[in-house]
């Protein structure tokens, strides 16, 4: 597959070779959508399938349709976190969709050496390096900014708005059995999140008071999807408005789990 220069990841020359025509491969296929290759014109990433979205949501996560919210990362009950399909994977991608397949927003890994994605590459070793991923609302604006240290066992995510307020962290208690981690702000534990099971796949979020707040669902996208790329699924359910920071908190747990945990080999840190 060929791109043209200065064309966005996803989109290339038309593989049936039409002259100035853009395709987007999804990772598994060639898809209906299509854009002019004319210079100047920058294609933007097709908008997800509504009905595929909705299935993911209903069928696989079991998340019955809710009173759709403001349209935001903050104010929508139902987000649904795909990472992009990438035969290799050398950054962290995710798009965030509502429960009805609109897109509100992405996380996008930043500040990626040449070492780091060299190490990726070639090993899991980019486990142990500090990893940074930014939380963008639907026009591109960053809303907070994520750092996971340098782990050897444990991992910890700092929760910061754009400006480095801090927001608070997100803390892992344990290494064997259920992983569980502490939500944290100004010191104090705000909340949890609780794996269900030993491969950390589904995770319900509590309050300080254990009261379940939230619960996260990794979806199924089928065995050669999952065997051959490295897309993560989630489906993340709020249950009922929260106060902040707790929100900010809870939002950025759903969708940075995965690099959180950096499960290798589907469960196996």
């Amino acid at each position: 597959m060929t791109t043209h220069p200065n064309t966005p990841s996803g989109w290339y020359a038309d593989p049936q070779g039409t002259p100035n025509l853009l395709r987007w491969w999804d990772g598994t296929r060639w898809t209906e959508h299509t854009h002019p290759g004319q210079p100047g014109q920058v294609p933007q990433q097709p908008v997800a399938e509504p009905a595929k979205i909705q299935h993911q949501v209903q069928q696989q996560a079991g998340v019955a349709p809710a009173v759709t919210g403001g349209g935001t990362l903050f104010s929508e009950p139902v987000l649904v976190v795909n990472q992009k399909a990438k035969l290799i994977e050398l950054t962290n991608e995710y798009s965030v969709f509502d429960q009805h397949g609109r897109t509100i927003g992405s996380v996008v890994q930043v500040g990626q050496s040449t070492l780091k994605k060299v190490a990726r590459f070639v090993s899991s070793l980019d486990q142990f390096m500090t990893h940074r991923l930014e939380i963008r609302d639907a026009h591109g604006q960053p809303h907070l900014v994520l750092t996971r240290p340098a782990k050897f066992m444990k991992s910890r995510v700092i929760v910061a708005r754009p400006d480095g307020q801090p927001v608070g962290e997100i803390v892992q208690q344990n290494v064997i059995g259920k992983i569980n981690f502490s939500i944290e702000a100004n010191g104090q534990r705000v909340g949890a999140i609780k794996a269900e099971n030993w491969r950390a796949w589904n995770f319900a979020i509590v309050d300080h008071t254990d009261t379940e707040i939230a619960r996260i669902t990794k979806t199924w996208e089928g065995l050669a999807k999952t065997m051959f790329t490295t897309a993560d699924n989630y489906v993340l359910q709020i249950h009922r408005p929260l106060p902040d920071p707790l929100l900010s908190l809870v939002v950025a747990t759903a969708l940075t789990v995965d690099t959180a945990l950096k499960q290798d080999a589907r469960g196996f840190g």
